[in-house]
């Protein structure tokens, strides 16, 4: 099998959406394979420095059985705690009955999972500005939670551990109007859930990527002061240049809210203690 680096230099030459589109193609044992390498990649560097990282797996989503399939190993052999998935599976979203099965593993296997938003539209008028990224990635991260909630994703899998990248990103400002629509248009909102979308505020987590200090007294106030954790989207340009910046510099929080935000609430949601990373 190849390493991460023998993959990346035979792939270097495609171009960046060239190369979004054959992932989108790619055959589901040919994803497995790149699974492994990136699995196996992320691993080595936990058993060197297991003090300092931990690793979430990656799997190949477009094939639910071979998707559980890595995720046992991930979590058995390799010893991660969770799993990174995108916002959607090609043209599933997440709440969509073939992934359920990937659900059901993750709950057993106590498999926290973080979803990340990807494959945004990129032209026409969202070609300009980078708009993909400052107004795309909070449109898809908004939408994978509203087809969780509506398509009763938390109803049916009640211990299962989900965070969602970029502080949720719209949702905890238009929970009002997802809530609203809920009651007055219910022949459109409430087809799969009959449950108040509100109700499921306590069953998912976010990270605290916000840039702003009223946008993150929000999110605390709306997703919960047990359920924001530490978000830094390293290395991209997007992220936070110091880590935890923003939560040390907020007057009103008190200190056990800034440790919670900083470290309890992610060791929580992976399942360690943290006297594993001293």
């Amino acid at each position: 099998m190849a390493t991460y680096s023998e993959w990346y230099k035979k792939t270097a030459g495609i171009h960046k959406y060239g190369f979004k589109k054959w992932i989108k193609q790619a055959k589901p044992k040919d994803t497995l394979d790149l699974c492994h390498i990136l699995n196996d990649d992320i691993a080595a560097i936990v058993r060197e420095h297991p003090k300092r990282f931990t690793g979430l797996g990656t799997l190949p989503m477009q094939d639910p059985e071979l998707a559980v399939q890595e995720m046992h190993r991930c979590v058995k052999d390799l010893g991660f705690p969770g799993v990174q998935i995108g916002s959607h599976i090609n043209d599933w979203d997440l709440n969509c009955p073939e992934l359920y099965p990937v659900y059901a593993a993750a709950e057993k296997l106590k498999c926290a999972i973080f979803v990340h938003p990807w494959d945004m539209k990129i032209d026409g008028r969202m070609s300009k500005y980078w708009l993909p990224w400052l107004v795309g990635m909070p449109a898809e991260t908004t939408t994978a939670i509203c087809c969780m909630l509506f398509g009763g994703i938390f109803e049916r899998f009640p211990k299962l551990k989900v965070c969602f990248a970029h502080g949720g990103g719209a949702f905890p400002y238009t929970i009002g109007r997802i809530e609203h629509g809920f009651n007055v248009r219910p022949d459109l909102c409430a087809r799969d859930n009959k449950a108040n979308p509100r109700k499921y505020l306590n069953h998912f987590y976010t990270d605290s990527l916000v840039h702003d200090p009223l946008a993150l007294k929000l999110l605390v106030e709306v997703i919960g002061k047990d359920r924001v954790m530490l978000g830094t989207d390293y290395p991209f340009p997007l992220g936070e240049l110091k880590p935890g910046a923003l939560i040390e510099s907020m007057e009103e929080f008190s200190d056990e809210l800034k440790d919670k935000l900083l470290a309890k609430n992610a060791l929580e949601f992976l399942g360690f203690e943290k006297k594993q990373f001293i």
